[in-house]
């Protein structure tokens, strides 16, 4: 399946069916009056974030998402049927935006999220609506309204526990394949990912998702080789694994060059914890390993691993610090759910630990 994080489509919602003038006809009332129903509303637009999907693929074929009308009204006083909905599935992690492409709609990020986005045209009065003393026989009715129409984006960012950033080249790809299921295209040239990559790491008995986010070059935040759309994904993952490729020249402005990227971005970036990596040490020497990884303690202010993803020399390591990250964060999350939990039942935190 083909990976899609940004595109385009036109939704318009349904109109309201048209109210009914019709006169109530039996044989034994001579007068029977207006009985003419309303016009049932238009369907609405409907966009649901589901499980199951990692792609906006589908919607660079299908663009276009109508509502349909709702039915008119009938005589016998008969409210039309409302016209059914459009319904959009996404992926977790979808944003909408509107058609500049800035202004933000909403942000799914929970499977069963439901956004409707356009509602649909209200239904029009019928003939016995209008009927009253100084007009008993009204022979007029209200047209629905019209629905909505517009263009809307739709913007994918991956959620993963933990993102794997790097220059062009430095093993990425490599690492995640060596310590996941995934399978990612491998290749000993620049680029060679060109889409995010998810995988399911299992260390220790728990298990946690990282993201290969593809390589960042100078001047990524500003669009350069797709980089502002490969930073969005960044943003939704916890912590972040730094990897510097050992086998270049200068890997502290390797290092620096991703740093000043995340920060240019989104300062919130730059804050999000990070692991440090030096990758590739099984094609280096003792000394030049033991160099480069002063250099790069020196430069980041934080310890650095060494670890190879050919070998899988120090990966365990790297994976049992980014658990304990992820553990950790998901420890806050379930004590910010009780917290809540208690708060809306009226008790305090204690407690949840009485007997």
């Amino acid at each position: 399946m083909k990976f899609l994080d940004q595109t385009k489509i036109y939704v318009r919602s349904g109109d309201g069916g048209a109210g009914c003038v019709s006169f109530r006809r039996e044989k034994s009332i001579e007068f029977g009056g207006p009985d003419g129903g309303d016009g049932g509303r238009g369907g609405d637009v409907v966009v649901e974030c589901v499980d199951g999907l990692n792609t906006l693929i589908d919607y660079r074929y299908r663009q276009h998402f109508k509502a349909k009308t709702g039915t008119h009204g009938m005589g016998r006083d008969r409210t039309g049927a409302r016209g059914d909905s459009a319904h959009i599935f996404v992926p977790v992690g979808t944003q909408i935006f509107e058609e500049d492409n800035e202004t933000l709609i909403a942000d799914l990020t929970e499977v069963g999220q439901i956004k409707i986005l356009l509602s649909g045209g209200n239904g029009g009065f019928g003939n016995a609506y209008f009927k009253g003393p100084s007009n008993q026989a009204p022979r007029h009715a209200n047209p629905g309204l019209e629905g909505i129409e517009k263009w809307v984006w739709l913007r994918l960012k991956l959620i993963a526990d933990a993102g794997v950033v790097g220059l062009p080249n430095a093993g990425k790809s490599t690492f995640l394949a060596a310590v996941s299921a995934a399978k990612p295209k491998i290749a000993d040239y620049p680029f060679t990912t060109l889409a995010p990559n998810l995988g399911v790491v299992s260390q220790d008995g728990d298990s946690f998702v990282i993201a290969d986010i593809p390589g960042l070059i100078e001047g990524a935040h500003e669009g350069h080789g797709l980089g502002d759309r490969f930073l969005g994904h960044v943003e939704r993952c916890d912590s972040l694994l730094h990897l510097v490729d050992g086998t270049q020249e200068d890997v502290v402005a390797a290092y620096q060059t991703i740093r000043t990227e995340l920060a240019a971005y989104d300062d919130n970036l730059a804050q999000k914890r990070e692991v440090i990596a030096l990758n590739k040490c099984d094609a280096m020497l003792e000394d030049e390993i033991a160099e480069k990884k002063k250099a790069l303690e020196e430069a980041s202010g934080a310890p650095v691993a060494t670890i190879s993803g050919v070998s899988g020399a120090g990966i365990t390591d790297i994976l049992r610090e980014l658990l304990a990250m992820v553990q950790a964060r998901r420890a806050r999350e379930r004590a910010d759910a009780l917290a809540a939990q208690l708060e809306a039942e009226g008790k305090s935190t204690s407690d949840a630990w009485r007997p």
